[in-house]
């Protein structure tokens, strides 16, 4: 390895010389530098000239042709002599190069490239098969050159949104921190993404001894016997605490409704023992859909065992990612298990459990083996005795309450 300040004295002697020197002079110094360093001395007479490789390469050759020859005969090449480059002998390869990589070339009938992917050589071929030979590498130079750059897509836009969708946002925030001052549980729901069970490939890194990852399936069919998980969550936004029932069955309304109802007994109950009613924040899709209908007759149950009245508020439709629980906690048992392979129930409630942040998250977690079907159809008449009481602001769909219809029964727990 040569040192930097050899390259450095180089690059001066090179900078006072080159003027004074042609084209021949130039590689011949080079290559005799080059020659004198000896072990890499070639890349440091690269870095610090700028000279080609191939230029300095034709300069041993013409040394060592020197010392053998008793007379060399000496051909300088004139100004300007030399292959031109490509820019100069074909000045409308930059508007056809332009045309292919054009963002709106994609929907433009005429392109010949509209539905394929623009790679390099693709680009390549199809400029020589107009007329403009040139090579991939070329090809990926001057699209860098002209302020191109390999990108992906970006999630910026959100579709179309409701026109009451701040005032939503709005009363939730201010039903929030009203149930927060009076002391009653408010609570963020959600389910994760589905997960498959089994020795199967989990994205992210962990530190681990060189060369040995943790070998796991190469295909990625789900495990007939294992199955997958549905993680069903229940946040805390008061205590920063959380709940998330791993379910093996489906997740439908009954399941998001056990989940809370497992939540209250194991944690909410020990910490907010004066309760009289809940507030719950959730998505407005899923399986506590504003318009459910089992989610509001499970929830009814749920009002009834407890004594508590439960006040919902949903967020409108396309915002889902702004549910707190998204990013307090769903994000952080994610981050947890990255690289880790989710092998068995056993290991998965584990790593939901020991899921920790700087901020004082904690998170329990527990096995739910129960079946609930899909499919329930419920029809008006359990419907029209729910006690359910619309809110002044969009009480038909987003905002309601419902309250117990009796004293609550004694509980399994």
């Amino acid at each position: 390895m040569i040192a930097e300040t050899v390259v450095e004295t180089l690059r001066q002697k090179y900078q006072l010389l080159k003027l004074e020197l042609d084209e021949r002079g130039r590689r011949l110094w080079a290559a005799s530098e080059s020659l004198a360093l000896g072990r890499g001395g070639h890349q440091a007479v690269v870095e610090a000239t700028g000279l080609g490789d191939n230029t300095i390469r034709r300069g041993y050759r013409e040394l060592q042709a020197m010392r053998e020859a008793t007379a060399t005969v000496r051909r300088i090449r004139r100004p300007g002599g030399g292959r031109k480059p490509l820019t100069t002998l074909d000045r409308e390869w930059v508007a056809a190069l332009e045309a292919l990589v054009e963002p709106t070339a994609r929907g433009d009938p005429m392109s010949p490239l509209r539905w394929t992917c623009k790679s390099t050589r693709r680009l390549a071929t199809e400029l020589h098969r107009q007329g403009h030979p040139i090579s991939h590498t070329k090809v990926a130079q001057l699209l860098e050159r002209l302020g191109y750059r390999l990108q992906g897509t970006r999630k910026v836009r959100e579709g179309a949104s409701h026109p009451d969708r701040h005032a939503q946002f709005t009363y939730i925030h201010q039903q929030v921190k009203a149930f927060q001052q009076a002391g009653q549980p408010v609570v963020s729901v959600d389910a994760k993404k589905k997960e498959r069970v089994g020795d199967f490939a989990n994205k992210g890194r962990e530190y681990r001894p060189k060369g040995r990852p943790p070998a796991v399936r190469i295909y990625d069919f789900p495990d007939q016997e294992l199955g997958k998980v549905c993680p069903y969550g229940v946040y805390d936004l008061t205590r920063n605490q959380g709940w998330v029932s791993v379910g093996t069955d489906h997740d439908p309304a009954q399941f998001a409704v056990e989940s809370l109802r497992r939540w209250w007994y194991h944690l909410g109950l020990k910490v907010y023992p004066q309760a009289v009613k809940r507030l719950i924040t959730a998505a407005g899709g899923g399986s506590h859909a504003s318009r459910n209908r089992l989610w509001k007759v499970a929830l009814q149950r749920l009002a009834d065992e407890t004594g508590l009245t439960i006040q919902v508020c949903h967020f409108p439709p396309g915002t889902s990612k702004w549910n707190t629980i998204e990013h307090r906690m769903f994000c952080h048992i994610t981050e947890n298990w990255r690289g880790q392979p989710l092998t068995d129930h056993a290991v998965i409630v584990n790593l939901i459990g020991h899921t920790t942040t700087a901020a004082g998250l904690t998170i329990q977690a527990e096995l739910d083996q129960g079946t609930y079907p899909t499919g329930i159809k419920v029809t008006d008449q359990p419907m029209q005795t729910l006690r359910l009481h619309p809110a002044d602001f969009h009480g038909q769909d987003w905002n309601y309450s419902i309250v117990p219809q009796c004293c609550p029964k004694p509980s399994t727990y």
